[in-house]
């Protein structure tokens, strides 16, 4: 336990030094030091108004700030540090700033800057915090390996500048692929050619700034992971970054990298791209080679990327993709037409349904997209019946051996559902594929060459401690989103463009296959005229 903190003697101090302000903060310090929860909580002023900063965001109110230290706690546990100085500011008898230097026994010096409030029961509190720790050398959250480069372009071109984050999944020569599990990293074996997805950027004159997490073996879109913990989301302070493609999405948004390279079975590019705010391709089934990529479900499976920009996005893209495939809106015989299904705005959550609705309702009135037809997609449960059969047997097909060689290695979520997977009956994976070619049938002909238009997610970025639970039937929802892109092997397209509440909704281009640069261009037109 550690010893209880001596009152300070501030460095430096302007006004009247209120009574009991410095043993308040004192008994601050000593709360966070034994990781005292209530008393941490106490010392926070109650209600909406109170608010906790740091470079991972805001935190508005009280029940948010609380909510943070319960899940830091769980992760990190006590803070220990010492007190290098303290700088006190009296703006009344009722309110001072203080402004310390703390030491932090890990090395490295912090900032924190607070607003300390007399409550009307006479008790000092923060109202606002302003919290600036010791520059980490990497997130390991985010990152598993960096450098300066990792790896160098290899020949200029149009993505000359850029930098990639890599997901974990990919090959890199001379570089171990660890696919969010420490006990596989420890067994894999060096790479001895690099993706050609990777090599596809480099070639154009990206260079790898690192490689970074992902959900275990790409198999969730939380983006959570029980080993390197979560990335933060900028976007939603608090909240989960969505995944698989957690890594190389936080990499991007914290600014560490332009260009997320990424994969999208299941929605693990339109998800955290939605989540934080980010622009997300998932390009046409096979449209971009996988060779070198560790797989989760090949019928699914797709190699995209993630930026802040839509213009980064098509660079990378258009270095991916064989042009001669592509189908551009200006090749197209008619007017680019668009399909909205209420079933799949409906699977969402209130809020995502009338920021959805409001937005495309916006974009019609100002001409930039001329009324949608509604379509109907079919049965949403059948359909995500349909995929999750095939996902599972081919996630099991993929990862099986060494998920049964290795015990009680995976996360609880993820081992859930490999468990539920190793049940895979032949005979209800051959039905199911069989189901498949006929769903993807008709939603070509539902579609007919229309750009379907729905949120990206079912929801905006869940908080970090909801209940496994609630993550559960999130999951579900936006499975239902997310599962006809993959049935149907089309390109998929999350576009920054609402907000609800002050979180990021993506909106969601599901276009027909080899029209994914088509999509980058109405998207950026979309955003660039909103």
């Amino acid at each position: 336990m550690p010893e209880p903190l001596v009152v300070p003697t501030p460095t430096s101090v302007t006004g009247a030094l209120p009574d009991g302000l410095l043993t308040a903060f004192a008994g601050y310090e000593d709360a966070l030091a034994t990781n005292d929860l209530a008393a941490l909580d106490a010392w926070f002023a109650p209600g909406e108004n109170t608010l906790r900063g740091d470079a991972a965001g805001l935190l508005v109110g009280h029940d948010a700030i609380s909510g943070f230290r319960g899940a830091r706690s769980a992760r990190s546990g006590t803070v220990a540090r010492g007190i290098r100085s303290l700088h006190v500011r009296v703006i009344d008898p009722r309110h001072a700033v203080i402004v310390s230097v703390n030491a932090p026994d890990a090395g490295g010096a912090g900032l924190l800057t607070q607003l300390w409030s007399l409550s009307a029961a006479g008790d000092w509190q923060v109202e606002v915090a302003q919290v600036a720790g010791p520059p980490a050398a990497i997130n390991p959250t985010v990152w598993r390996l960096v450098g300066n480069p990792l790896m160098a372009a290899a020949a200029s071109g149009t993505l000359a500048g850029e930098t990639i984050a890599v997901k974990d999944l990919y090959d890199i020569i001379g570089f171990t692929v660890g696919a969010g599990n420490p006990a596989y990293l420890r067994e894999a074996s060096p790479a001895t050619e690099t993706a050609a997805a990777v090599a596809a950027l480099l070639g154009a004159g990206a260079s790898v700034r690192g490689i970074a997490q992902t959900d275990e073996f790409a198999y969730s879109i939380a983006g959570d992971n029980e080993h390197y913990g979560t990335p933060p989301n900028v976007r939603v302070p608090g909240g989960l970054p969505g995944g698989s493609s957690s890594g190389p999405a936080a990499a991007v948004a914290l600014g560490q990298a332009s260009i997320g390279l990424a994969t999208d079975t299941a929605g693990s590019i339109r998800v955290p791209a939605s989540y934080q705010g980010l622009w997300g391709l998932r390009s046409t089934h096979g449209a971009v080679d996988r060779a070198g990529l560790l797989p989760l479900a090949p019928s699914f499976d797709t190699v995209g990327w993630l930026t802040r920009t839509p213009g980064v996005l098509r660079a990378a893209a258009a270095a991916s993709l064989d042009p001669s495939q592509q189908t551009s809106a200006a090749q197209a015989d008619a007017p680019t037409r668009f399909a909205v299904s209420s079933a799949l705005v409906f699977a969402c959550d209130d809020d995502v349904q009338d920021v959805f609705v409001a937005g495309l309702d916006r974009l019609t009135r100002a001409g930039l997209l001329p009324a949608p037809d509604l379509v109907d997609v079919g049965d949403l449960a059948e359909a995500l019946r349909i995929f999750r059969a095939i996902q599972m047997a081919e996630a099991w097909k993929s990862n099986g051996d060494w998920v049964t060689a290795h015990p009680g290695t995976l996360g609880a979520a993820v081992a859930g559902r490999f468990e539920i997977a190793s049940r895979t009956d032949p005979a209800a994976e051959a039905e199911a594929r069989i189901a498949l070619a006929a769903a993807r049938e008709r939603l070509d002909a539902v579609l007919d060459g229309r750009i379907l238009l729905l949120p990206s997610a079912s929801s905006t970025a869940p908080s970090r401690h909801a209940n496994p639970a609630a993550i559960d039937a999130t999951r579900t929802a936006t499975l239902t989103l997310t599962s006809p892109a993959g049935i149907g092997g089309y390109p998929a397209l999350s576009v920054p463009l609402f907000e609800s509440r002050g979180k990021p909704v993506g909106l969601c281009l599901v276009g027909p296959r080899h029209t994914d640069l088509a999509l980058i261009d109405i998207g950026a037109k979309l955003a660039a005229g909103r």
